[in-house]
């Protein structure tokens, strides 16, 4: 027999389905904590018993509907690479996703909580699976003699200043482009 969710669990789904409903209906800076209970159907303090600002519940939304690319290891470290940037570059391409992690972005340079919530829940654990699965294959050579840190900078940089910056639209190809430079730097 299926156990029926609690209520805290229902809640929880409410709250993020509607954060996430209402941050593809409008900008970041339009939503309001107020805006996000409404549309769930619970009050403010259901909201703040489980996160602490407004970008914490957006980010958590936007986690939860469109998991981040995770980084593979088959053990062909160029390929787990560039099926790692196609990933990335297919996700901010996405026309209804991409928008949402690109958005995400801007305001967290204008919200210290939603920059710490990006980092801690999403750019630190993809950052240090990256690093591991680098550090990992070091010793079978391919790679450019650089810190894995910048390495990741090189791989993935490219890819959201094209869509950040310069306005346009990462592709895989692009992403294979990076990839094939970065692997040829001496």
């Amino acid at each position: 027999m299926p156990q029926t969710p609690s209520r805290a669990e229902r809640s929880r789904t409410a709250i993020l389905s509607a954060a996430f409903e209402l941050y593809k209906e409008q900008p970041y800076g339009r939503l309001t904590i107020e805006g996000i209970a409404a549309r769930a159907g619970v009050g403010k303090p259901t909201i703040y018993r489980r996160w602490n600002s407004k970008g914490a519940v957006v980010l958590e939304a936007l986690m939860e509907h469109v998991p981040p690319t995770a980084f593979p290891d088959t053990g062909d470290l160029v390929r787990d690479l560039r099926t790692w940037l196609h990933g990335i570059a297919g996700l901010l391409a996405d026309p209804d996703r991409g928008p949402l992690f690109a958005g995400l972005v801007g305001a967290a340079q204008l919200d210290p909580e939603l920059a710490e919530a990006w980092r801690e829940r999403l750019y630190r654990p993809i950052r240090a699976a990256g690093a591991d699965r680098l550090r990992a294959a070091r010793g079978g050579g391919g790679l450019p003699p650089v810190d894995t840190d910048v390495l990741l900078d090189l791989l993935t940089g490219p890819i959201w200043f094209r869509l950040l910056v310069a306005g346009e639209t990462p592709t895989r190809e692009y992403a294979d482009a990076v990839l094939d430079a970065v692997l040829r730097t001496p």
